[in-house]
C-alpha cells in the first residue's frame, strides 16, 4: 500500500479524518492566494507557518484544511490528513457530487503561493515561475495512489468544468475545474516530469538541466569516491537510476556527449561543482540517470 502520510513532509495530523467514495483517483490543486496583489502593486509573500498553523490549528482553517500545504520557494511540505481521507478544501454544495470524496483518492494540494507575491525581493505573476522546490517528491508520492500524469478538464490555464469528466476520469483537476465550485485557482501548475514533456520545462528549470549537462557530461571518473564518502559516483548513479520513474532518453544530444566522454581523473573542485549542481535540483540528475547509468555499465563491463 502507498504511504498514507508522504514521505518527507511534517505531519501535523487534525484528526477529523472520513472515508472518501472510491472511483476514479484524482488530485486537486490550489494555491493558498492570501492576497490580492497586482503586477502595479505587489506584495510579500504570507509566511509558510502562517498557513501551517491557519490549517493545523485553527478552528477556521481546519474546516479548510487540504491534505497537504507546500512552499514552492523552499520545498517544505506539511500534510494534514492521511491520503485515503477526504480533505476539505472544495466548496460541496447539497445533491450532486461530493467533491472532496468524489474518487478513490482525491489528494488536494494548497501551493503557498499567490499571483504577483514577492519573494527576497522579486516578483512572481505564476506559481510556475517559481523554482517549483519539491514538486518532484510530491508528484511521486501523488502517482504512487495511482493519479495519473493527465488533465481531464484541461490545465489549469485554459481549464473547465465537465462534470461528465469529473465523475468517469481519473488525473488532476485545478480548482477551476470542479464542479460546485466557482474559484479559477491555480492558474498555473507545474509540468509532469516525464520524458515526453521536455518541452513543458520552465525557462528556469531548462536553464538548470543545461548547466547540469555543463558541469557532469565533460568528465568520467565515476569511480572517484570523496573524503569519507563509502561508494563512488557511479553507485550514486545507480541508486538514482534505480528511484527514477522518467529517464530523460529523448534528449536531444545526450547520447553523443556521452559517447564522447574520456576517461578523466576528478579534482575536487569539479566533484564539489558536480555536488552543488546536483543538490540545487536532484530531480533533473534523475532525469538523466538511467541513460547515463545505463552507458557507463556498459563501458565498465568491457
Amino acid at each position: 500500500m502507498p504511504d498514507l502520510w508522504m514521505p518527507g513532509a511534517t505531519r501535523l495530523d487534525i484528526g477529523d479524518h472520513s472515508p472518501t467514495d472510491g472511483g476514479p483517483a484524482k488530485a486537486i490543486p490550489h494555491i493558498t492566494w492570501d492576497r490580492n496583489a497586482t503586477a502595479a502593486k505587489p506584495l510579500p509573500l504570507v509566511p509558510y507557518e502562517t498557513l501551517v498553523d491557519y490549517f493545523g490549528r485553527n478552528p477556521a482553517g481546519k474546516r479548510a484544511a487540504p491534505h497537504v500545504l507546500w512552499d514552492p520557494f523552499t520545498g517544505r511540505i506539511t500534510q494534514f490528513v492521511p491520503a485515503n481521507s477526504r480533505s476539505k478544501s472544495l466548496a460541496d454544495g447539497p445533491g450532486g457530487t461530493r467533491t472532496n470524496r468524489a474518487g478513490s483518492v482525491v489528494i488536494q494540494i494548497e501551493a503557498l503561493f499567490f499571483p504577483y507575491c514577492v519573494v527576497d525581493g522579486r516578483t512572481y505573476p505564476r506559481l510556475v515561475d517559481t523554482p517549483c522546490k519539491g514538486w518532484p517528491a510530491l508528484l511521486a508520492w501523488i502517482r504512487s495512489w495511482g493519479v495519473p500524469d493527465r488533465w481531464p478538464n484541461g490545465r489549469p490555464e485554459n481549464c473547465t468544468r465537465n462534470a461528465d469528466n469529473w465523475e468517469t476520469e481519473a488525473g488532476w483537476f485545478p480548482h477551476g475545474a470542479v464542479p460546485e465550485n466557482n474559484h479559477n485557482d491555480p492558474l498555473s501548475w507545474p509540468a509532469f516530469i516525464t520524458e515526453q514533456e521536455d518541452d513543458d520545462m520552465t525557462p528556469e528549470q531548462a536553464q538548470q538541466l543545461k548547466q547540469l549537462h555543463s558541469v557532469l557530461f565533460p568528465y568520467a571518473g565515476w569511480q572517484y569516491k570523496g573524503k569519507g564518502v563509502p561508494v563512488d559516483a557511479y553507485a550514486d548513479l545507480r541508486t538514482a537510476s534505480a528511484q527514477s520513474t522518467a529517464a530523460a532518453r529523448n534528449t536531444a544530444g545526450l547520447s553523443s556527449k556521452i559517447d564522447g566522454l574520456k576517461t578523466t581523473a576528478l579534482t575536487d573542485a569539479q566533484v564539489t561543482a558536480i555536488a552543488n549542481k546536483v543538490a540545487a535540483n536532484p530531480a533533473l540528475a534523475e532525469r538523466i540517470a538511467e541513460l547515463v547509468a545505463v552507458k557507463l555499465a556498459s563501458r565498465l563491463a568491457n
